[in-house]
């Protein structure tokens, strides 16, 4: 007996074909990405403030984490011990690195972080370009950089390039500042861009 088939079962086996396949083409497309290791790392996250009120930590905290939504800018911050070159140099192919002897978040005094930068157009590590584009920031943009329990806010004041083998970065000691500063290697001497920017306020973060 010859099977003859309406429009509509022929329209409707077309969508479930293409439902089929859309499912099978989605599961490979997943396995490729997981296999690659490029699946959105739910960490990554970006904090929330929990409330827009400011709150007084009651212990110096160490940064993990600097954004700058003017820029795009999301990166980690290491906080190495020592300021041997070396041990520097292998945190900053991690991302940024806070110098060890500059201050902590929520106490008077500059936290000075480090990050390198790169403009080459094909980088293999892209910690080289963990601070790419600082300089573009503008004067009174907001910089947050967080603890694991607050974000402190920082207005910017000035970004400038430092001739590295004469200009000094200042670091205040009273008051609470931020300067981030580019760098190619704790042991090499070059021209870096510098960013300096005053405390605005802390603000304790949303719980899971």
């Amino acid at each position: 007996m010859e099977t003859t088939y309406t429009h509509t079962e022929q329209k409707n086996g077309g969508i479930g074909a293409f439902a089929v396949t859309f499912v099978l083409l989605f599961v490979l497309m997943y396995g490729f990405l997981a296999a690659v290791d490029s699946l959105p790392d739910p960490s990554n996250k970006k904090p929330v403030a929990s409330a827009e009120m400011t709150v007084t930590p009651t212990a110096p905290e160490a940064p993990t984490r600097i954004i700058a939504d003017s820029i795009s800018l999301d990166v980690t911050v290491a906080n190495p011990l020592s300021t041997n070159v070396d041990t520097l140099d292998a945190d900053l192919l991690k991302g940024a690195v806070r110098y060890p002897t500059s201050a902590k978040l929520g106490v008077d005094g500059t936290v000075l972080i480090f990050g390198h930068s790169s403009y080459l157009p094909i980088v293999h590590n892209q910690a080289y370009k963990t601070f790419d584009g600082i300089q573009n920031l503008k004067v009174g943009a907001i910089v947050s950089v967080y603890s694991a329990g607050h974000e402190y806010r920082y207005a910017v004041t000035s970004v400038k390039v430092a001739d590295a083998t004469s200009d000094v970065v200042e670091l205040p000691t009273n008051g609470k500042h931020l300067v981030l500063v580019t760098c190619d290697s704790f042991a090499s001497k070059s021209n870096r861009f510098v960013v300096t920017a005053d405390f605005v306020g802390t603000y304790a973060l949303a719980s899971n």
